[in-house]
This record gives C-alpha cells, sequence and structure tokens, in this order.
C-alpha cells in the first residue's frame, strides 16, 4: 500500500505538471526568456560597438530563440532588424502601425507587453490595425487583455485551424543611446500552442499510468512475500519457543535486520534454556535440602515418641540441629531474593576485617577436630575497614564454607589477607578438582554444579556463592574466581578501607 500510494502520488505530480500547468509553465518560460532578451539588446543598443557587431549579436540572439526583433528611431525608420517568426512582418509596418505601438509604450512609461491571439498568418501589423479599426480615436493598445483576431482573407482552411489557441506577444521599449538619441525596441515572439503536444502528453501518462500502477503492485506483492517469508518463519520458529522448545533454531538470513533479529532470538533461546535448566535443578536441588532436615526431624520425633527410652539430649539435639539448618536455608533463600530484588539495604560501619575472617574460622573448631579439615589464616596487619559488618560475615563464612566443602582429600583450605595500596583483598583457595574455564562465569548463580553431582555443604544451604556475588555487587566491591583443573580453586574479593587504627592504643 505504502509503494502504491507513492506511485500515485508520483503520477499525479506527472499529471499536474504535465497535463494541467503545461501551457501556463510554457508561457512564464517563454516570457521570461523574451524578457531577458529585451534586456541584452537594450544593452548592446547603450553600448559603444559598432552597427554591425550590434546588428550580428541582435540576429545571434533572434535565430537562437526563434524571435523577430526590430530596432528604429521614434519615427519608424528602421536601424536594426532580426526577424525568425514566420510571418512576423514587424519590417513591413506602416508608419501608422508602428506610431500605435510606439505610443502605446510611451503612454506606458517607455515599455508595454502586448498580447494578441491569431492564427500563423497574422502579422505585427495585423494587430495594431485592428485595434485602430475597432477602437478609432485611440492612439494606444489596452494591454490588460488579449486581442482576439479574426482569420485573415483568403486563409487556408488549415492555417483558420485553432487560430484562437495561438498567442504571441510584442515588447515595445522606448530608450536612448549614450548620444542621446531615441530608438524604439520591438520584440516579437511567439507563444506556439501546445494543444497537441498536451494531447499527446496525456495518452502517453494514461499508458504509463496504467502501466506502473500493475508494476507497483507486482513489484510490492513480490516485495511483501520475499520479506515476509523470513518474518513467517521467525514466527512460527517463535511460537514453538513460546511452548518451551528450546533446541530449535531462528534461521533469517535474507536481510540485515532479519539476521540481526535472529541472531538475538538464538541468544534468547539459548539463555532461556540455561535458565529453565537452572531452575529445574534448583527445584530439585532445595526439595532436596529441604527433605533431608525435614526427614531427620520427623524420624527422631517419632522415635522418641514412641520408644520412652530414645528421648535422649542427643536425639533432641539432632532435631534442634536438622531446624537451624532448615532455618538457615529458609533464610538464606530470603536474604537473595532480597537481594536480587534490590530491597536490601546496607548498614554502613568501620569494623575490624582481619577479626570478622578469625570470628568465621572460630566456627569451624568442631569441625576441625572431628574431620581432619585444616585451615590456615594468613595476614601482616589488621585492616578495619567500612562496610555492612553482618554482610561481609556472610560473603566471608560461605566462601569458606565452600572451600570446605570441595577441597581435595587433604582437606585443607588457604585463607590469605593481602595489603594492596587502598584495598584490602582476601583468597580463600582449596585442593579440590577445579572448574573448567567454561564454567567459571556460572559458578555464581544460585545451585550452578560443575559436576552437575549435588552435594549438600557441609554445613551451609548450596545458595552462597550466589549470596557472595549479590553482596559484594551491593558493595561496589570486585570479586572472583581463579581455577586451575586438578589444582583447585581461588575464590577472592576487595574491599577498599580507609582508616588503620593503632591496635595498642585500640
Amino acid at each position: 500500500m505504502y509503494l502504491l500510494g507513492f506511485m500515485v502520488i508520483l503520477l499525479a505530480i506527472l499529471w499536474l505538471f504535465q497535463i494541467c500547468y503545461l501551457n501556463t509553465f510554457y508561457k512564464l518560460i517563454k516570457t521570461s526568456e523574451t524578457e531577458v532578451i529585451r534586456s541584452k539588446v537594450i544593452d548592446l543598443l547603450k553600448s559603444n560597438e559598432d552597427d554591425n557587431s550590434i546588428l550580428q549579436q541582435i540576429n545571434i540572439l533572434a535565430g537562437q530563440n526563434n524571435i523577430a526583433i526590430f530596432v528604429a528611431d521614434k519615427d519608424g525608420n528602421e536601424k536594426y532588424n532580426a526577424e525568425y517568426v514566420m510571418n512576423s512582418s514587424l519590417k513591413e509596418m506602416t508608419k501608422d502601425e508602428f506610431h500605435t505601438f510606439y505610443q502605446t509604450a510611451k503612454d506606458k512609461g517607455g515599455s508595454a507587453k502586448i498580447n494578441y491571439r491569431g492564427n500563423k498568418n497574422t502579422t505585427v501589423g495585423d494587430v495594431a490595425n485592428l485595434w485602430r479599426k475597432t477602437h478609432p480615436g485611440e492612439n494606444t493598445i489596452n494591454t490588460e487583455s488579449n486581442i482576439p483576431l479574426p482569420p485573415m482573407p483568403g486563409a487556408a482552411p488549415q492555417d483558420l485551424h485553432g487560430f484562437e489557441r495561438m498567442e504571441s506577444v510584442i515588447y515595445v521599449n522606448i530608450i536612448e543611446d549614450q548620444h542621446g538619441k531615441t530608438y524604439v525596441i520591438l520584440i516579437n515572439s511567439i507563444l506556439t500552442p501546445i494543444d497537441a503536444t498536451v494531447e499527446t502528453l496525456k495518452i502517453q501518462l494514461i499508458s504509463i499510468s496504467v502501466i506502473m500502477i500493475i508494476l507497483s503492485l507486482f513489484i510490492a506483492f513480490w516485495m511483501s512475500k520475499k520479506i515476509s517469508k523470513s518474518i513467517i518463519r521467525v514466527n512460527a520458529t517463535a511460537k514453538e519457543l513460546a511452548k518451551g522448545n528450546f533446541r530449535i533454531n531462528f534461521d533469517g538470513r535474507d536481510y540485515r535486520e532479519i539476521s540481526e533479529l535472529s541472531t538475538t532470538l538464538n541468544f534468547a533461546t539459548s539463555e532461556l534454556g540455561k535458565t529453565e535448566r537452572l531452575r529445574r535443578e534448583l527445584i530439585a536441588n532445595i526439595s532436596h535440602d529441604l527433605r533431608t532436615p525435614l526427614t531427620m526431624i520427623i524420624a527422631y520425633s517419632e522415635v522418641m515418641r514412641d520408644i520412652p527410652d530414645e528421648n535422649t539430649s542427643e536425639n533432641i539435639q539432632v532435631v534442634i540441629d536438622e531446624s537451624k539448618r532448615l532455618t538457615n536455608l529458609v533464610n538464606d533463600m530470603l536474604d537473595i531474593s532480597k537481594l536480587q530484588a534490590g530491597v536490601m539495604s546496607l548498614t554502613l560501619s568501620e569494623f575490624n576485617f582481619t577479626e570478622s575472617v578469625e570470628s568465621v574460622l572460630t566456627r569451624y573448631n568442631k569441625l576441625k577436630e572431628q574431620d581432619g579439615y585444616s585451615i590456615h589464616f594468613q595476614y601482616d596487619d589488621e585492616v578495619f575497614i567500612s562496610a555492612d559488618e553482618y554482610k561481609i560475615y556472610q560473603v566471608i563464612y560461605n566462601l569458606i564454607n565452600n572451600a570446605i566443602n570441595y577441597t581435595g582429600e587433604d582437606k585443607t583450605v588457604y585463607v590469605t589477607q593481602i595489603k594492596k595500596e587502598d584495598v584490602v583483598r582476601l583468597e580463600i583457595k582449596d585442593s579440590g578438582q577445579g572448574i573448567e574455564k567454561k564454567d567459571i562465569p556460572y559458578v555464581w548463580d544460585r545451585y550452578y554444579k560443575v559436576d552437575k553431582t549435588h552435594k549438600r555443604a557441609v554445613t551451609g544451604t548450596g545458595l552462597g556463592l550466589s549470596i557472595v556475588k549479590n553482596i559484594l555487587e551491593l558493595h561496589h566491591a570486585a570479586y572472583g574466581v581463579e581455577s586451575e583443573m586438578a589444582k583447585g580453586s581461588t575464590f577472592w574479593f576487595e574491599m577498599k578501607f580507609e582508616i588503620e587504627k593503632d591496635l595498642d592504643n585500640k
């Protein structure tokens, strides 16, 4: 429809200029050209050139523009004459005819423009003669309207055809040269009737309009089918995506924009597929972590209810421990939801960062005694930072817990505090199997597992690294992980410190 509308507008403009206003434009252009020639003739007469040079240039102007130029003194005596218009006959004018044009220009301030209509046999003298016959006693011609002339006596029928449509214009100017001599300039230009041209153009434009409209419809139909082919294919593939089929491939390569859209949709499909897989794994893992403590609580509670001798402090402690584990899991889920929703705020304070690390390690004393884990903490100086103490404590706890959970058979974890310029860097290194490079960007996702075998954390919930990521981003802190296969992994983060306390005077 757009292409068809454009074609209709284009054809309408062609019709407007080539048919409706062609005659008007032609007259305006022809009149403008004649006025320019008149100015050039006046300049020639006022110049110092000799008569032969002036006559030669007047002949060139008249020949090139198909007009008649007649220059005489105020009595009608010829000075220069160049006639390239059939039957113009400016030279053959009588004194009375010349005087009529001269008087008309004089009464108009030295310049007059006379329009008239007639057939191709009409001469300039006929214009003056008709005016003097129809307006006796008047020496000037009314130049406000065209002068219609009757058919000339003895004219052939073909000469009379269309005489009412033939238009001519006569420019009359009275000037004085550099010697004070008066000259009268008459320029006659025929405005050739173009009705036949208009009719020819009209027939051509009718044919062109029909052909262009049919052609534009065909091109529009072909273009729309070609363009929409890829869009239809992409749309059909998108419907499959909406049904949950993430193994599809968007294939639209016909146009750059469609190709870019297909690439974007393929990327979106890949990401949606990963999200869906993670969602299923998340549900499965959370279900596992919820089911285990609930099963333990129910089992020990039933034992203590049915067997009086089993109501011991050890069994009650198991119930309490599993309840705490369940509480921690729920709290972690709530924390990460708040962090990702952006509704959790920071409570900033200045605290001893090194002491926070040591207090976390204290929680693992029992683990070290019972299971033989070894945690080494190295640092040079104690460091104070300004941050949310509780949340930074969570970060340290989760990173150490993750290292203990995935360390190697030597059960060794290295914690190192490093001061660099205005930041303190904490590194937690395990001796586990390591992480492949392609998996490193995803270790911060909730329940993302490199080995795809869910291993319940020793004292954690499986959401630790995701909580770490969100808390550190909330603090605008740098973080990352470095890992080599079979050499373990090192998780790190950096915090800015601004104050160093004098620990002896603390």
